[in-house]
């Protein structure tokens, strides 16, 4: 089951005695985590029905006996006991968990795990809605995510506008895009709607005017002014996620316009359905012909390549993978993008 589904209404699921918490987005297992917690143990004090354990650490035959055995006190006599991390619990004691998974018992285990093969026999005994899947919508359909979850977690209609220009400026960070919600919920007050202006006005002012200013030094070929920008933004305490979350929409649309032209449409023109403001057609024409068709080939790559490093795969401080992009795109020009 995808967690959407289970968090948008976690109360209507039937309580399972096992539960598997799978994925890769860490933002959306808490969510269901904390759901999870409220339907087994109920919204009181819950903390003597409560058992989370390190995976590394568990030892199953202990699990059990904390299954089996009912609080002294807490939220409708419960337990709930929770393996964080439990890939290698899961890996050492693989035929115990098929067995618990067939038989009763008075607590309820859940697994947060980051591979879970649906063809395993253990995968197969757990039910479908106890397996609740946490990845992160597609980069395409973040805005439409963010649409939704700011009127299920925060209580206010997202234009979808709105929601568009909160992806470009923050990133696809899930984390990060529900701690500007909750920001913007409270900054519209008791106006019932979010709306484009208001994304602008709170997050994006400052960082936008900065991004068209760094891109205007790439479009004129002015590494160094470019990076002096970049230094003063990380001085300032700017998140590099954020940074990128900037760049990624900027490029996006560069590469669209860039399509767009090859098929025949005049410059100005596909930069205008790229999305690109009216003020600022003219810097990325400049852009666009500094780039040249061979490094707009490799835009993708290259944020994929940061997107990544950012997040752990590569050793290098964020602030030398961004610097490092800046220079790509600054550097000398390729082959030239036609009028």
């Amino acid at each position: 089951m995808d967690c959407q589904t289970f968090l948008d209404r976690p109360e209507r699921h039937k309580q399972k005695q096992i539960y598997v918490v799978h994925g890769d987005e860490s933002f959306l297992k808490r969510q269901v985590l904390v759901s999870l917690r409220q339907l087994i143990l109920g919204t009181g004090d819950d903390a003597f029905g409560l058992s989370t354990i390190a995976g590394d650490k568990a030892d199953f035959a202990a699990v059990h006996d904390e299954l089996q055995t009912l609080p002294f006190l807490g939220s409708d006599s419960r337990r709930l006991v929770v393996i964080e991390d439990a890939d290698p619990f899961v890996t050492k004691y693989r035929t115990a968990l098929e067995k618990y998974a067939t038989e009763p018992a008075a607590g309820v285990l859940v697994l947060d795990v980051k591979s879970w093969p649906a063809t395993t026999r253990l995968a197969k005994l757990v039910p479908a809605d106890a397996t609740i899947v946490c990845k992160a919508p597609p980069p395409y359909k973040l805005a439409d995510w963010c649409v939704r979850w700011a009127t299920a977690r925060h209580g206010k209609k997202l234009a979808q506008d709105a929601a568009r220009l909160l992806v470009d400026l923050i990133g696809s960070e899930m984390g990060q895009l529900d701690q500007e919600l909750d920001k913007l919920a409270v900054y519209v007050g008791s106006a019932l709607a979010i709306t484009a202006s208001d994304v602008d006005k709170l997050v994006g002012s400052s960082r936008a005017e900065n991004t068209w200013k760094i891109f205007d030094a790439i479009g004129a070929g002015q590494t160094g002014a470019a990076l002096t920008i970049l230094d003063r933004l990380f001085e300032q305490g700017e998140e590099p996620l954020r940074t990128l979350g900037a760049f990624s929409s900027q490029l996006r649309r560069l590469v669209t316009a860039a399509r767009l032209n090859e098929q025949g449409q005049p410059l100005g023109q596909a930069l205008e359905r790229a999305g690109i403001p009216p003020f600022a057609v003219r810097g990325c024409e400049h852009q666009l012909r500094h780039l040249g068709r061979q490094r707009v080939n490799q835009l993708y790559d290259w944020l994929l390549e940061v997107d990544l490093g950012l997040k752990g795969s590569s050793q290098l401080p964020a602030r030398t993978l961004l610097e490092r992009l800046v220079a790509q795109l600054a550097r000398k020009p390729g082959m030239p993008i036609s009028s």
